[in-house]
């Protein structure tokens, strides 16, 4: 089959690989539909390389058609259009128990003392085939897929994967009072969709801060004020004069390790993956540093008292984080990876409903054949050409 593989530092290619196959009862086939490109997958293209092996297939934002399933998988049968979610959980274990899938105690990669194995996404998570292939092997199929119904185009509901439940948890986490105000750092797919949703939610001042024109209009026509970072020296202030001088309640870190600004810190990251794998993998976990720019914007924005929603990924060991601020404001933090089957149930009815309450019309900025991977992430990495969200089809 054809896969988008990784082969080094911005070096993705499209290329044969033998076709998975059943490997476990619990496993299923799926022929992909749609696949999408993450901000996330962005991580592996440059900083979060030294964890990648050459050959590694991408992505993990997937759905499309059962081909296959293992003896033990039922709910499930050939023909079943499904969306699978990026964390791979069994959906009975202590954490799964308490929906959280994102800690599954049956696929957590104890090995590098990491949660839940994900699709598509290093070693340090499992080193799982990606999504962004012609076939995908489903692990713990028994629970993970998502059927949803024939007809609406697969932009209705391929975002189940990834990108809507990680923005419904980012509000969720975020927890604006009645009648509060919720900044959104970053204005890529999660940005975009966490706005939207909190929009829906009834969140009553929603802003949304990036610098990139496209990605400030896109937010801007669902409903969020918007602050342009290109044309402020201080993002936080800026936010601070729309919520009466105080900060917004809360602030989504929508943005992780990507942040413009800190090249020291960038500098380190493209050191590190110039070196051999063995030596670069060690020298990341021990020392890496992250580039920490929208998370001490947000954490200078938010309230007294407010809290932070950090949906972005950080990958940094060696963090300088500036914990007297934090603790001198009270700020409660959440984080981490989407749990996404806990959101699913509040989040399908929307998406099924003919109206697009969340906008989805207006989210894929671009659709290219799965041929086309090597230059869309190229254009994605760049932010050129409006890219916001990319989906590519096998």
């Amino acid at each position: 089959m054809r896969a988008v593989t990784w082969q080094g530092f911005e070096d993705v290619r499209v290329e044969g690989v033998p076709d998975p196959r059943i490997e476990e009862p619990t496993d299923a086939l799926v022929e992909i539909t749609s696949t999408a490109i993450c901000g996330s997958d962005l991580h592996l293209y440059r900083p979060l390389t030294p964890f990648m092996e050459p050959g590694d297939i991408l992505g993990h934002e997937p759905m499309g058609r059962v081909v296959a399933v293992g003896d033990a998988v039922e709910g499930l049968a050939t023909g079943d259009r499904v969306v699978v979610p990026f964390n791979i959980a069994c959906g009975s274990c202590f954490m799964c128990d308490r929906q959280l899938f994102a800690q599954c105690e049956t696929t957590q990669v104890r090995e590098h003392h990491k949660g839940a194995a994900l699709f598509g996404y290093t070693k340090l998570y499992g080193h799982v085939p990606g999504a962004q292939a012609d076939l995908l092997r489903v692990p713990q199929a028994h629970f993970g897929p998502i059927k949803v119904p024939e007809g609406p185009p697969d932009d209705r509901f391929l975002f189940l994967s990834d990108v809507l439940p990680t923005a419904w948890q980012a509000v969720a986490y975020a927890d604006v009072p009645p009648g509060g105000s919720l900044a959104v750092i970053g204005l890529g797919p999660i940005g975009q969709m966490a706005c939207r949703v909190a929009r829906h939610q009834g969140v009553e001042q929603v802003l949304g801060v990036d610098l990139v024109p496209e990605r400030l209009a896109m937010a801007e026509r669902h409903g969020a004020e918007v602050v342009d970072a290109g044309s402020t020296d201080d993002v936080a202030e800026a936010l601070r004069a729309l919520t009466g001088g105080r900060g917004p309640d809360a602030v989504v870190d929508a943005v992780g390790l990507e942040a413009h600004g800190s090249p020291v810190a960038g500098a380190m990251q493209r050191a590190a993956a110039a070196l051999p794998r063995a030596v670069s993998s060690r020298l990341a976990q021990a020392v890496g540093v992250d580039r920490l720019t929208a998370l001490h914007t947000a954490i200078d924005a938010v309230r007294r008292g407010g809290t932070l929603s950090i949906s972005g990924v950080y990958g940094g060991a060696a963090d300088p984080m500036p914990m007297l601020d934090l603790f001198d404001k009270g700020v409660q933090i959440r984080m981490g990876q989407a749990h996404v089957r806990r959101w699913v149930p509040e989040i399908l009815p929307l998406i099924e409903r003919d109206d697009d309450v969340l906008g989805l019309a207006d989210f894929t900025t671009h659709r290219l054949p799965l041929t086309e991977a090597p230059a869309a992430y190229a254009m994605f990495q760049a932010k050129q050409d409006g890219a916001i969200k990319v989906v590519l089809e096998p």
